[in-house]
């Protein structure tokens, strides 16, 4: 399975790259604080799904949709963070990402199960 065709890791990539743009804007003391902990949660999302479609078996691959499953947790809640902080205003195109990826990622795994 190439995980380049797989609507969920498009849609991660997707994440990552407007977790970059909406942590662009945040205060340059948060460099090496929440921006870079947003940063890296999203990018852990498309990695662990392309990472886990290279393993050898459907039950690795569930394993590593479930690490990005929490990634994806901890991207929600740190964007809540900077919410909370002011860094930005609330952003429906991140919102809508979150729970679209977010959708996908347990649809995926809920098909990962049925399949056994």
């Amino acid at each position: 399975m190439d995980h380049k065709d797989l609507d969920v890791w498009k849609s991660g990539m997707d994440l990552v790259e407007l977790v970059y743009k909406v942590t662009s804007v945040f205060p340059d003391d948060e460099r090496y604080g929440l921006t870079s902990q947003m940063r890296r949660a999203a990018i852990s999302i498309p990695s662990n799904i392309a990472e886990g479609c290279g393993r050898k078996s459907d039950k690795e691959l569930n394993q590593f949709i479930s690490i990005a499953l929490g990634s994806i947790a901890e991207l929600e809640t740190q964007y809540f963070i900077a919410l909370r902080l002011h860094y930005l205003a609330s952003d429906t195109n991140v919102t809508d990402r979150l729970l679209k990826t977010k959708q996908l990622l347990l649809g995926f795994r809920n098909y990962l199960r049925r399949k056994k």
